[in-house]
C-alpha cells in the first residue's frame, strides 16, 4: 500500500469521525432574544423613468440634444476660425459653472400624467403623478427632467452597463439588512439598517444570474458614512420604510467615485427569501446629483447618449421641488426614484467597528 493511498485512507476516517461526533452533538437553539434577520445586497439599479415603446407619450418631440448636436447649432460653420476659448473651453465651462440663464436649445420634460416612484410626501399635489397601478401622489420630477434623455432610458448607455458595475465595483457594494422580523408578509414594526459591503456578489457559473446566499462583510471603516438605521413595516410582503437623510455610493466610469445624497429617504421593496425589488427613493441633493453626474461623465461620454449637462442643470434647477435653502428659499431637493433589485446575502458583523485614524 502506498503512503499516498495511506494518507488518503486516515484523511477519509478522520472526516468520518468528526461528522459522526457533530450528527451526534444536540443543536442549541438561538437564543430568543436575538432578533431574527435577513440582508439582500443590491445587484441592479436604474433611475425610474415610464418609458412606452418608441417614447411616443413621454416624448412626443423627441429626445434632447446631446452635446455634439449643441455644438453644431452654436457654432455652425465647420470652416470658420473659431477661437478654441470661445467655442470647445466655453462649452466645457458650462458644465462645470453651471447657469440658470436661458439657452438657446428647447429643454424636452418628460410628458404625461404617469410615473414610477413612491409618495415621499404621503400627499396628492397638482405636480405629482400617478403610478402606472393607479396610485396617486407619486413624487418623481427628476422623470420630467431626464425622462427624454436618451443616457438615462433603458437604450442608453446608463441604462445598459449600470448592472456591470453593480457587479464588478467594490465601492458600489450596498447592503439592507432588516432586523427584528417576526414575518416577511406581515410585520408592522422591523428596522432597516444601509451599510456598504466588501465583498463579491455570488453568481451563476456562466455570470448570467445573481444567486442568493453569498456572504457579504460590512465596511464599518471607510463606509461608515453610508450606514443608516430607521423604521420600516412589512405588509403583504411589501417593506416600506420611514424616511432618512442617506448618502450612498455610486461610482461610475473610471472609478470615479461618486456618491448621491438624499434627503428624506424611502424603501418600497417586495420582499422573498430570496431577493427584494421595488423604489428607493427620496429628495436627491441637486448639487449633490449634479457634481456625481460630471465626476462620472465627460463630456464625450455624455454625447452617446446625447445628455448635456447644462441644459440637465437648468432642469433640475427649475423643477427642484422640495428642501429650500433657508437663506435663498431656493429647493435644494428634486424628488426621484430609482428602481433597485437586491438579491439575498447573509452580512458579516465580524468586523470590529473602527474610526478612520485606527488600524
Amino acid at each position: 500500500m502506498s503512503k499516498r493511498f495511506r494518507r488518503l485512507r486516515a484523511a477519509i476516517a478522520v472526516s468520518a469521525t468528526m461528522a459522526a461526533a457533530m450528527a451526534a452533538a444536540p443543536v442549541t437553539a438561538a437564543p430568543a432574544s436575538l432578533p431574527k434577520s435577513i440582508g439582500y445586497v443590491m445587484t441592479d439599479e436604474h433611475w425610474a423613468l415610464y418609458e412606452t415603446p418608441g417614447a411616443k407619450q413621454e416624448c412626443p418631440k423627441g429626445f434632447n440634444l446631446g452635446p455634439r448636436e449643441q455644438f453644431k447649432l452654436l457654432f455652425p460653420d465647420p470652416h470658420a476660425k473659431l477661437s478654441v476659448v470661445d467655442s470647445q473651453l466655453a462649452r466645457e465651462s458650462a458644465v462645470w459653472f453651471p447657469s440658470t440663464t436661458k439657452e438657446p436649445f428647447e429643454f424636452l420634460e418628460a410628458q404625461g400624467p404617469i410615473a414610477l416612484g413612491i409618495n415621499l410626501d404621503g400627499k396628492v399635489g397638482p405636480n405629482d403623478f400617478t403610478s402606472p397601478q393607479g396610485e396617486h401622489g407619486i413624487d418623481n420630477q427628476l422623470y420630467r427632467v431626464i425622462g427624454c434623455v436618451r443616457n438615462y432610458r433603458r437604450e442608453g448607455e446608463l441604462g445598459i452597463i449600470t448592472t456591470k458595475w453593480r457587479q464588478q465595483e467594490p465601492f458600489n457594494r450596498l447592503i439592507i439588512e432588516i432586523t427584528g422580523i417576526d414575518s416577511l408578509e406581515n410585520d408592522d414594526d422591523v428596522q432597516v439598517t444601509l451599510y456598504r459591503g466588501i465583498g463579491d456578489i455570488m453568481m451563476n457559473a456562466s455570470g448570467s444570474e445573481y444567486l442568493p446566499g453569498g456572504t457579504q462583510r460590512i465596511d464599518r471603516r471607510w463606509g461608515k458614512r453610508y450606514i443608516r438605521t430607521w423604521h420600516g413595516s412589512i405588509k403583504n410582503g411589501l417593506l416600506t420604510t420611514d424616511a432618512v437623510d442617506a448618502w450612498i455610493p455610486e461610482m461610475g466610469a473610471f472609478a470615479d467615485n461618486s456618491q448621491l445624497f438624499f434627503h428624506g429617504m424611502r424603501l418600497q421593496l417586495q420582499l422573498t427569501p430570496t431577493k427584494a425589488v421595488g423604489f428607493m427613493g427620496g429628495y436627491a441633493d441637486v448639487d449633490v446629483w449634479y457634481y456625481a453626474l460630471n465626476t462620472a461623465w465627460a463630456t464625450h461620454h455624455q454625447s452617446y447618449g446625447q445628455s448635456s449637462a447644462p441644459s440637465i442643470y437648468r432642469a433640475l434647477r427649475r423643477l427642484a421641488d422640495a428642501y429650500p435653502d433657508p437663506k435663498t428659499g431656493q429647493n435644494e431637493g428634486i424628488s426621484s426614484a430609482l428602481e433597485v433589485a437586491f438579491t439575498q446575502a447573509y452580512v458579516d458583523h465580524s468586523e470590529p467597528l473602527r474610526s478612520a485614524g485606527t488600524k
